[in-house]
């Protein structure tokens, strides 16, 4: 079936690759456990999860392959939702706690995606995404190399990189290489709602000094420095270089 580009289809066939892939998000899952899967496509990794899962609900944009994939696997336990993934209450889709998510997803919607599964309640167990491998580089970025979206999503899950997918492994491949990214979403946020808001703040202009983005949110430029100073952190930092518990000691200070 010929892809969808307006809604950034790439084919991955490589049977050792998602049997990879599922094996990630099986890890740690017992028998009970229900798999979403986002954006099934053609169902080539559908059918190496439907190995491994007792159930699998696969959530598919595009009404020509929501239509076509349960013809592909007759008999077996896969529920085919035809959705935007971004609308979906996935409390009331899975209909449990006890459920991973799994996906090839879309480049331009990466982002709304993590930030919805990491937003639902209740939180998935894990989550495995194949996404464009700089993105995930950014998304496990360490204090040097943090940026907004590092800090979100830390704040929210821990993250480790999965392995790496060459763009030529898909049809048709795209511009960039791909990368699977785990998420183990967290129990307890690390920061306060002010520490985020307060770390947003400080990347308004990641090119900029830290004191340069504060100053004039709740302190002068002054105090600023005093609570940099006090908190161990040189004026000349920048947003980047900040540890996430770095954020919270500042929101703290603040007041």
């Amino acid at each position: 079936m010929k892809n969808n580009k307006s809604l950034g289809q790439h084919w991955l066939k490589n049977r050792a690759i998602l049997d990879e892939i599922a094996n990630l998000a099986r890890d740690g899952a017992d028998a009970e456990t229900v798999c979403l899967e986002i954006g099934p496509g053609l169902g080539t990794l559908t059918s190496s999860l439907l190995k491994r899962f007792s159930k699998v609900i696969a959530v598919e944009f595009d009404e020509r392959l929501a239509t076509n994939l349960p013809k592909s696997f007759p008999n077996t336990n896969l529920e085919v939702i035809h959705d935007d993934i971004l609308q979906v209450k996935l409390s009331v889709t899975v209909k449990t706690d006890n459920y991973v998510v799994v996906g090839n997803i879309p480049y331009y919607i990466t982002s709304p995606i993590i930030r919805h599964l990491l937003n639902a309640t209740p939180s998935p167990r894990r989550i495995v995404l194949l996404i464009q491998k700089e993105v995930a580089e950014r998304i496990a970025a360490e204090p040097g190399s943090h940026t907004f979206l590092s800090v979100s999503v830390q704040n929210r899950a821990e993250v480790e990189l999965g392995p790496v997918v060459k763009a030529a492994e898909f049809t048709p491949p795209p511009k960039v290489d791909s990368q699977v990214i785990i998420l183990t979403p967290l129990q307890e946020k690390i920061l306060s709602p002010e520490a985020v808001k307060l770390a947003k703040r400080g990347f308004s202009s990641p090119r900029k000094k830290l004191i340069h983005n504060l100053t004039g949110y709740g302190n002068t430029r002054e105090a600023w420095q005093e609570i940099l100073f006090k908190n161990g952190i040189s004026p000349n930092a920048r947003a980047q270089d900040l540890e996430l518990i770095d954020w919270e000691e500042l929101a703290r200070a603040m007041k």
